[in-house]
Order: structure tokens, then C-alpha cells, then sequence
């Protein structure tokens, strides 16, 4: 059975109105099986930077302990109802993508042999020392790969990284995906459902962990994202792509990140298609 983990973490967001990650992640709780859901109580504070060149750095090592906790009392749950093996996996709901760091790290720790397949309209591939923000959420993917103050040991390697749906990079981005061995598949190539499971097979990877950022969609198919970038993915081809990655490798976790809706009528509006993705990663 898939366990949901509810996180309206907000402090790693660069946006003006990132405190509306709270309403979308309580907007996407309401319609999830109450018994197989927690949600975690993240810290109100904004929280301070430590020296850490992290935004709002203090709350969000807070959080990144409490979703690991969380995720492990999953597993234990998981294990007793299923009498003592592993039953299902866990999708976490944010909040902003830096849920999905800590997520990944603890599937990465029981199944060494994943690939990440992160789609996201944006890079997320900064520094504390390259990031024009400070904001983590732009740092994210990186501190999958890469040590970080809020990730000290990287979880999985470049080369077993796929950026899927990105379309918005700064320079110091760009020069990572020159440098590293990640992958990165464009909007285009994603028009073939086959494509995504290629790359994430080419990996050598045995198992995947699929995070999506709802702002990798088109503007057309959500208005509820903070960051909204223009000739996306509409739902169809991102179900189809994780569809067709999931019947050629197990899933072993998965996060959904950035619904930020900006007035109630945008939870109506964009609930059925927040909705579909959901329940292509459950």
C-alpha cells in the first residue's frame, strides 16, 4: 500500500508567495487516504541561514529530519502489515522540492542501485555560492548528487540522475550538465513515453525514485505553480512517461512538489490535473 507523507514545507522556496506551498500541500492531503497519510508539522519559523549561504537554513535541517523520521516510521508500518517485508513505497507531498532530498537520500540508503528521475521546469542545479537566491529549492537536485550543508553525503551519483521537462537554466546550471554525467531529456523527447525509461535503463539502474515539480507542466494544464515556464509538459505525456518507466523497473519512492495556488478557485481548477499525478506515482 502507498503511504503519503504531507509535507507544506515552504522555506526553501525563492518565491514571493511561497507560503501558499501550505495551502497546496493541505489542498492535496484532503483528497488522500486519511489512514495512509501523515502529515508533518514543519516549523512555522522562517528559521536563518547559519552561515550556511542556505536561506531559512535552520528550519529546513529541522524538517529534513522529521521527513526522514517520518519516512522510517513508514517503513516500519509497511513492514509490520505486511509481516516483516516491505509493502508498497512512500510518496512524499510538498511544500517545495526540497522535500524531496531527504526522501531520496533514505531510498537511496535501502536500494544503493536507484536512478533519479527529477522533473522540473527549472535546473534546480545551483550552490549555496552560485545561487542568485539562497532559496534551496533551487539548489535541490545538486544536493542529490552533491554534498551540501543540508546534505552532507550525496545519495546518488550524477550519472544515475535524469533531469527530466527542464527548460529553464542559469549559466552556472548549464555548466553542470556540461560537466556532470547526468542526463537531461527535453520536452520534445519526452513526446515518446519510451524515451524516459531508455535513459533511466541506460543508467544500469535496478529500481526509481521519480520526483516531479508540478511547474515542469505547461501553464496551460496548471496555474497553481509559482514559477510557471511556457512549453511544458501537458499530463498526459508526463503519465504516460512515469506509466511506461514503471512497468520496466520497480518504483521504491516518489515526491510531488510546487502547487502554490494563488486564490481557493486555483485548487479547483488545477485539482484533477495535481490529481493524475498523484495517482501516477501511488
Amino acid at each position: 500500500m502507498t503511504r503519503f507523507i504531507v509535507v507544506p514545507q515552504w522555506q526553501g522556496s525563492p518565491s514571493t508567495r511561497s507560503m501558499t506551498l501550505i495551502d497546496g500541500a493541505d489542498a492535496i492531503a484532503g483528497d488522500l487516504p486519511r489512514s495512509a497519510t501523515v502529515r508533518v508539522d514543519v516549523p512555522v519559523e522562517a528559521g536563518e541561514a547559519l552561515g550556511s549561504g542556505i536561506r531559512r537554513f535552520s528550519s529546513l535541517q529541522r524538517t529534513r529530519d522529521l521527513i526522514t523520521a517520518a519516512l522510517v516510521e513508514a517503513d516500519d508500518v509497511a513492514a509490520d502489515s505486511s509481516g516483516g517485508g516491505q509493502s508498497g513505497h512512500a510518496v512524499v507531498v510538498g511544500g517545495d522540492c526540497g522535500v524531496a532530498v531527504p526522501a531520496i537520500a533514505h531510498a537511496a540508503s535501502l536500494h544503493p542501485d536507484t536512478t533519479v528521475v527529477w522533473f522540473d521546469a527549472h535546473g534546480d542545479l545551483h550552490t549555496p555560492e552560485s545561487s542568485p537566491s539562497g532559496a534551496f529549492g533551487g539548489m535541490a537536485l545538486r544536493a542529490v548528487f552533491d554534498a551540501t550543508p543540508l546534505s552532507p553525503d550525496a545519495a546518488v551519483p550524477a550519472d544515475r540522475i535524469v533531469l527530466a521537462g527542464a527548460r529553464e537554466f542559469d549559466d552556472a546550471e548549464t555548466e553542470v550538465m556540461r560537466s556532470t554525467g547526468l542526463t537531461h531529456l527535453g520536452v520534445d523527447e519526452l513526446a515518446d513515453p519510451a524515451r524516459l525509461a531508455d535513459a533511466v535503463a541506460a543508467t544500469g539502474a535496478a529500481s526509481v525514485y521519480v520526483h516531479v515539480d508540478l511547474d515542469v507542466l505547461d501553464p496551460a494544464a496548471i496555474t497553481g505553480v509559482s514559477a510557471a515556464v511556457p512549453f511544458g509538459l501537458d499530463i498526459p505525456t508526463l503519465t504516460n512517461a512515469i506509466g511506461v518507466l514503471r512497468g520496466r523497473l520497480p518504483l521504491i519512492g516518489a515526491s510531488v512538489s510546487g502547487f502554490a495556488p494563488p486564490h481557493p478557485e486555483a485548487v479547483v481548477d488545477d485539482m484533477g490535473s495535481v490529481l493524475r499525478v498523484v495517482g501516477a506515482l501511488a
